[in-house]
């Protein structure tokens, strides 16, 4: 244990990594403060939850014994409301304060709501948080009409989830195609053309102006004049960080907390990580908030080595997204925007666009059956290339002439004797029971 006293301020993927690194580096008991609106949970893992796949003790990631045992303080059920930079004091809701030496601000997201008339009424729900979870099951019954308003990632993580439950779906976007922010209008109608044709109605370039009741059901209407009847709404339109409790601290406000390379913002003794974290675009150079899982776990690993007294540098963020919706499978990597870019397609759902840098792949968009490109690990070759920026050479002429040789390209590059020994901290890596029962080995 070292004589700096660590303090973190939300218990999600960044929290808790960072936790099991200090764990890993500076051995126990831990000198760490943790406070939490919430027990430790997996916000990913949440769908699986609401399709009864897991049950909800599954969805904790650890306990308070465990907490515990590890020589954290949790401070369970407070927030955050402001900060005295100057004694270096966290201010909590009940009055208290809680002086650091260092502090990790990674208190996530909420989800926010177009603000249209009816869309606070009854059975009318956000799906974010594990409360919104609880609140949605028991309303999922066989024949019952759910209507998605919006159809960007957050929609796309339950639409498996919901039709296995057995309700009937309708999906509603603004925008021209689902996924705008992942996928291509090309890739985007693959997937809305096969989920269609398996019972899913897809309502695209449709502006919804409000919400009302109807005699049985909820309305929702659109700018077109088209209504689609609901049982019950789910709104996934977009998540903000949580940041506001810290607009007067003088912390350097952008999309999110601004960090440098370290993921120190403007204060060096505070540092930010996950969806309130502003970073630097490992491909594009422009600064963003990277709210991804991925992300999240490796800013909370390279902080805890700061904390540890390590200096880390942050490689930067990729923007990655996966979903799967009725048994097809999308992916997008890097600058999937791109204008120089190839394209190949063939039957049953198969897609791939690649955007060149040169002879150097900088972004790629996958589409095809979950079950062959699982099978096939064309994904996780193609994401390496992206995130990586392998030079391909000659090889390049094989993927623009047949896109779908990814296999022979990732192996020609030898990439993966490169790839293999990294970890984001460059040391060995170590199961993370080892390091949460004892001190590093």
């Amino acid at each position: 244990m070292t004589g700096r006293h660590h303090v973190i301020v939300g218990a999600g993927t960044a929290g808790f990594n960072a936790i099991s690194t200090l764990a890993e580096l500076e051995g126990q008991p831990l000198n760490v403060t943790l406070v939490s609106a919430e027990l430790p949970y997996a916000r990913m893992v949440l769908p699986y939850y609401l399709s009864s796949e897991i049950q909800r003790d599954n969805v904790f990631t650890i306990s308070e014994d465990r907490l515990s045992s590890l020589g954290v303080e949790l401070m369970l059920g407070r927030r955050a409301v402001g900060l005295d930079r100057s004694a270096r004091g966290l201010l909590l809701d009940d009055g208290r304060s809680v002086s650091y030496d260092d502090l990790l601000i990674a208190t996530g997201s909420s989800a926010t709501r177009p603000p249209l008339r009816g869309i606070d009424g009854t059975h009318i729900f956000d799906h974010w948080t594990l409360a919104n979870t609880d609140a949605i099951r028991p309303e999922l019954q066989p024949g019952r009409h759910v209507v998605l308003i919006g159809g960007g990632f957050i929609a796309f993580t339950l639409v498996n989830p919901l039709l296995s439950t057995g309700v009937r779906l309708t999906v509603v976007e603004r925008e021209a195609h689902i996924l705008p922010r992942m996928l291509n209008a090309e890739g985007a109608c693959i997937i809305e053309a096969w989920m269609r044709a398996r019972g899913v109605e897809v309502i695209t370039g449709a502006a919804v102006t409000h919400v009302e009741d109807g005699d049985t059901r909820k309305l929702v209407r659109l700018a077109d004049g088209e209504v689609a009847p609901a049982d019950l709404i789910i709104v996934a339109t977009g998540i903000k960080p949580n940041i506001d409790w810290v607009k007067d601290s003088g912390l350097q406000v952008g999309q999110g907390l601004v960090v440098d390379e370290h993921l120190r913002t403007n204060d060096p003794a505070i540092y930010a990580a996950g969806d309130v974290a502003e970073v630097t675009d490992a491909h594009t150079g422009r600064r963003s908030v990277t709210a991804i899982e991925t992300a999240a776990m490796e800013q909370g690993r390279v902080i805890a080595a700061n904390m540890a007294g390590q200096n880390r540098v942050y490689a930067g963020a990729m923007p990655m997204n996966v979903i799967e919706a009725v048994d097809l499978q999308a992916a997008s990597f890097g600058d999937w925007t791109g204008a120089e870019a190839s394209e190949g397609e063939a039957a049953n759902g198969h897609y791939r666009r690649y955007v060149w840098d040169g002879d150097r792949l900088s972004g790629a968009v996958i589409i095809g059956p979950a079950r062959h490109l699982a099978g096939e690990n064309d994904m996780g070759m193609l994401k390496g290339l992206v995130q990586e920026r392998v030079p391909l050479g000659p090889w390049k002429q094989l993927l623009l002439a047949r896109p779908f040789e990814v296999k022979k390209v990732f192996l020609a590059t030898r990439h993966v004797a490169r790839l293999l020994p990294r970890t984001v901290l460059d040391t060995p890596s170590q199961p993370l029971e080892t390091v949460l029962t004892g001190a590093p080995t």
